[in-house]
């Protein structure tokens, strides 16, 4: 039994010894992982405390060689969910949404992300000569994202989109903002919440706020 024991702890030290620091949650999973180049990698948990009246947060995801990959997402410092958000390269990528403390959907964006390894990019836009075409743009790389496709507002109340923006390589095309401005009904009507806030809600449904503790050793 001992040597099974001491295999395992070899195991689990060899995997920890090819970071140079790193955190463990309650269940024992490495979280803010630096590696011995200095890279964040893996599963992050960042906090960032309030500051001169703007409120605390915190963010959820996964880093890639020190930027930042894949979902995103973000919590109140009470643990409610207020955002999910894509990236890639680092850089905001695909769909982001944000949510009100009860769940509402307030807002929904779009970015394109650049390949901040390429001095200049290539992105696919529709051709509005061509119906269902599309067109390949050269662009500078200016190591960042782009504001591209549609941004929607909504009215956390009811639900109903009451503005609408389109933006095409980070620029507004002004014949599609539109303010959409709902009728008026003195009848509330309930709005279903998005997928991502119940299915978040189901599964931390009774549970306390992760706590995690330094797994750094020496110094």
């Amino acid at each position: 039994m001992r040597w099974i024991l001491s295999i395992v702890l070899l195991i689990s030290l060899t995997g920890f010894g090819q970071y140079k620091d790193y955190k463990l949650n309650a269940k024992g999973d490495t979280l803010n992982r630096i590696d011995m180049q200095g890279k964040k990698q893996g599963p992050w948990v960042i906090t960032v405390e309030p500051l001169r009246g703007e409120p605390g947060y915190e963010e959820e995801g996964y880093f890639e060689n020190n930027r930042k990959e894949g979902e995103w997402r973000l919590f109140t410092l009470m643990g409610d969910m207020v955002g999910i958000e894509n990236y890639k390269w680092g850089f905001k990528d695909g769909i982001c949404r944000y949510f009100s403390s009860q769940g509402e959907l307030r807002l929904e964006q779009s970015w394109k992300a650049l390949n901040p390894d390429k001095e200049y990019d290539t992105i696919q836009i529709e051709d509005v000569d061509k119906l269902e075409s599309y067109r390949t743009v050269i662009i500078k790389n200016e190591g960042a994202a782009l504001k591209h496709g549609e941004w929607r507002y909504y009215d956390a109340t009811t639900g109903a989109v009451i503005k609408t923006e389109h933006y095409e390589l980070g620029k507004l095309n002004g014949d599609n903002a539109t303010a959409n401005k709902p009728a008026l009904s003195t009848d509330k009507k309930s709005v279903a919440k998005p997928k991502e806030v119940l299915e978040f809600e189901k599964k931390n449904s009774g549970k306390k706020k992760v706590k995690y503790k330094d797994g750094t050793t020496g110094g």
